[in-house]
């Protein structure tokens, strides 16, 4: 999987038209110029969302009323087209993506077409940060490979939404009461299917990034597990218990949408007592998983971006990823590097939104 081709006008700061190597392709200049926003370009044409921006319109130039992508790409020897506009109408925000000249109507339809794998600084603080961002980690990979398992989150959220607006009212009125068992079914039906592919999903990142961890740190062992907040078995159960709290409160205690992952290294807590390289390793080897669980779904290897990474990681882990991203495409960003770590590469400065 490749992107041989990106143009952009009037997303952020990005003016530019650039072929890409399918190896490594090297992004450098100062900060603020718009490295990131080459990055984000081509996670937005993966996912139909920016991983930073909470909206849309954030994405379109201050000076500009339309943001216009293309990505030339490569799969299989088959080449493809993905066209994206963002138009600003006044408070709200239209979007449009296609493939080929043919609109995605759904954005499920749109996870698997162009598989990436996306590392920054952030992910590095994978274990520390709150557990809303290792549901993230699950769910963007997740739905990369499974357009049902979005499906499921997305109708599990509706419920949620629906279930939430119920215990409102039901503070001031309780003539309504019944209808929180029809939610309460709607929740279990959908998130016993997503716990279940969440598990199956962490069991097998387990065992790829034990491995990867070893061979950083041979005298420690990496472990994954999965903690769902509502066993399966107990799931319906537990929110027909929890209606009085839920009403109190007016939002919906339990559900996969508390769910964690608990990172240990020798069975210790790699959050609570992990020095910070440990939890850095923990958090590499997850993401490297994360490509290695990819091949083996689709026979692909996804486009790697790696987002300022470099500079958070010591000479030994910096080696370690330069050895795990040969025979892939890669676009790294960075203020500086050190030609002598790589060996060829497509070299690109970024300067006011700008490639040369």
């Amino acid at each position: 999987m490749q992107v041989n081709f990106l143009s952009a006008a009037g997303f952020r700061n990005l003016e530019t038209k650039t072929p890409l190597s399918p190896e490594i392709n090297i992004i450098f200049g100062d900060n603020a110029q718009g490295k990131t926003n080459f990055l984000e370009v081509i996670y937005f044409c993966a996912f139909g969302r920016s991983m930073r921006a909470r909206n849309d319109s954030e994405l379109i130039n201050h000076n500009e009323k339309n943001a216009l992508i293309r990505l030339e790409t490569e799969r299989k020897n088959v080449k493809s087209v993905f066209d994206a506009q963002l138009q600003s109408l006044g408070k709200k925000t239209a979007k449009s993506i296609a493939i080929d000249f043919l609109p995605i109507k759904h954005t499920k339809d749109l996870f698997g077409r162009l598989l990436v794998v996306m590392f920054s600084p952030e992910d590095l603080r994978l274990i520390k940060a709150g557990p809303s961002e290792r549901r993230r980690f699950m769910d963007m990979e997740i739905c990369q490979l499974s357009p049902v398992y979005y499906s499921d989150l997305r109708e599990y959220f509706r419920a949620l939404k629906q279930r939430n607006a119920l215990l409102k009212i039901l503070q001031k009125d309780k003539s309504q009461l019944e209808s929180l068992s029809v939610w309460d079914e709607q929740l279990t039906n959908f998130g016993l299917r997503i716990i279940k592919t969440r598990g199956a999903f962490i069991k097998k990142i387990n065992e790829i990034a034990n491995e990867i961890h070893k061979n950083i740190c041979e005298n420690e062992n990496l472990q994954l597990e999965y903690k769902p907040a509502i066993l399966p078995e107990e799931f319906a159960a537990n929110l027909e218990k929890s209606h009085e709290r839920d009403i109190f409160r007016g939002t919906t205690c339990e559900g996969i949408h508390t769910d964690d992952i608990e990172f240990s290294i020798n069975k210790i807590s790699a959050r609570h007592f992990g020095s910070q390289g440990q939890q850095r390793t923990a958090a590499l080897s997850a993401k490297l998983a994360e490509i290695e669980i990819i091949r083996q779904s689709t026979g692909e290897t996804p486009i790697l971006l790696l987002d300022d990474v470099f500079s958070e990681l010591d000479k030994r882990r910096q080696n370690f990823l330069l050895h795990h991203i040969k025979n892939q495409q890669t676009i790294i960003t960075c203020t500086g590097f050190d030609k002598k770590n790589f060996g060829d590469y497509n070299l690109l400065h970024m300067k006011n939104g700008k490639i040369s």
